[in-house]
């Protein structure tokens, strides 16, 4: 087993453990009795869910009602979509012994790695998530805004009067300097300067190179031989950061994440209190990926939806000048209500379940359709208009609107996520006037939902 002295031993030995064959089995699926769906081939329907999501999940259910069965490759493995409330309620609520989240996202494990939030389950991503929380609390919260504030004043502090860009493009840079500045904790030039094409690189990975991870002999070739060598690099950088982070004289005062998984570890009672540094390592990755062009998406999509109403842009800049964060946040939300990122919230059952009246098998994948969900007329009344004041004062009815998951797992870094928003809305409003150019709509990149033409805005001097 390789150690932490030998960084490249440490990444062919996690990209070999955690490839698509070497993770644990999913049982078997008894395929009778399962709800509708298409008959079509499964490379077809696989190639229609992940490419064509926003057109493929509405077609599902007015064909095939509010549950359906969609077959995916490899081997036509039944994924069972919900829509309705109630539905969600039921798999959020689920026994997480029995309803796995971890083995949906394993396609993601050569690059997360093994301690990934995400792709535990059970007793270890309860101890995962318990230490993993008070860096997420309102406390914490409110001392990362001030840093989050730094990173997008010196982002917008760089734009012209009458500029015209890609609003994904510059929210992509701004979330990236965050993550790397605020999460990482990462202050020095010359490693941030390593750090960001090799952070970039990773985000900006292929479903071509998702998929290939199945074969270990394509690692070494083309792409996947250059995405292999690049996250070698990325855990050198990381590993160098994390052990000098641990012996670092001002770490009692420091208040970025990696920092404070650190000392609360120190601080535990229990030697399992401690993250080791491989699993600091695969947190920050997991927190990397899930909290980098997320919320960048969400953002463009909020500057681009802003810049289409003159009135909804002048309440946002009275709201950024006397300091209510409440309709920015809801400017927010609905920019992800009307524009989700994530298509789906799945589970994977380890023993047999009922769901909405349906007796479903061990080994089924089940999940809430966040896409439809959203988009449901009895959920969000005229579900195409963009309408922020849906948020304020009240929120949606439960499980209506879901970007963040539910349950046990909702995502630890909802909160921050927001806040962060919030934060770089505030710092463009009061700086300028947003128009939006041009018609946009969602293209799916890798796992995620991007404005096609990247939501082109123009910036006026206020």
């Amino acid at each position: 087993m390789a150690t932490l002295d030998d960084v490249s031993g440490l990444t062919a030995e996690r990209m070999r453990r955690m490839s698509p064959g070497n993770q644990g089995k999913l049982p078997p699926v008894d395929r009778t009795g399962l709800p509708p769906g298409p008959r079509w081939p499964v490379l077809v329907q696989t190639a229609g869910l992940l490419r064509f999501r926003h057109r493929f999940h509405p077609y599902m259910r007015r064909k095939y009602g509010d549950v359906f069965t969609v077959r995916l490759a490899p081997g036509g493995r039944p994924l069972v979509f919900f829509t309705r409330p109630e539905h969600a309620k039921e798999i959020f609520a689920g026994d997480p012994e029995i309803f796995h989240a971890g083995k949906a996202n394993g396609i993601l494990g050569p690059i997360m790695g093994e301690h990934s939030l995400l792709l535990q389950d059970g007793g270890e991503h309860k101890r995962a998530r318990k230490l993993l929380m008070p860096a997420f609390n309102g406390h914490a919260l409110r001392e990362y805004e001030s840093l989050v504030t730094e990173v997008a004043r010196a982002e917008i502090d760089g734009w012209r009067d009458g500029q015209e860009f890609r609003a994904l493009d510059r929210m992509n840079s701004l979330t990236l300097e965050v993550i790397l500045r605020v999460v990482f904790g990462v202050t020095d030039e010359r490693r941030l300067a390593e750090l960001r094409p090799r952070v970039n690189k990773t985000v900006n990975i292929s479903p071509a190179i998702l998929l290939g991870w199945g074969y270990p002999w394509l690692q070494k070739v083309g792409p996947w031989k250059a995405t292999v060598d690049n996250q070698r690099e990325l855990d050198e950088l990381m590993y160098a950061e994390i052990r000098e982070r641990r012996t670092a004289s001002d770490l009692a005062e420091r208040t970025d994440v990696l920092s404070r998984l650190i000392l609360q570890g120190e601080e535990g009672d229990r030697p399992g209190d401690r993250l080791k540094d491989t699993e600091l390592r695969d947190q920050l990755v997991t927190l990397l990926l899930a909290g980098h062009e997320t919320t960048a998406s969400a953002l463009a999509w909020a500057l681009y939806e802003t810049g289409r109403d003159p009135e909804l842009l002048a309440r946002c800049q009275r709201a950024a000048a006397e300091g209510d964060d409440d309709l920015l946040e809801a400017v927010l939300k609905e920019s992800m209500r009307l524009h989700p990122i994530i298509p789906m919230v799945v589970r994977t059952l380890m023993e047999p379940a009922t769901i909405a009246g349906w007796d479903l098998p061990k080994g089924t994948t089940v999940g809430p359709s966040i896409i439809i969900a959203h988009q449901r007329e009895d959920n969000h009344p005229d579900p195409e208009v963009f309408r922020p004041d849906r948020f304020l004062g009240h929120n949606p009815p439960p499980n209506t609107w879901i970007p963040f998951g539910g349950g046990v797992r909702r995502c630890i870094g909802a909160g921050f996520s927001l806040m962060e928003g919030v934060a770089v809305l505030r710092e463009v409003f009061t700086a300028y006037d947003v128009t939006a150019l041009g018609s946009d709509e969602p293209k799916v990149r890798n796992i995620t939902s991007v404005p096609r033409r990247g939501a082109r805005i123009r910036v006026t001097a206020r």
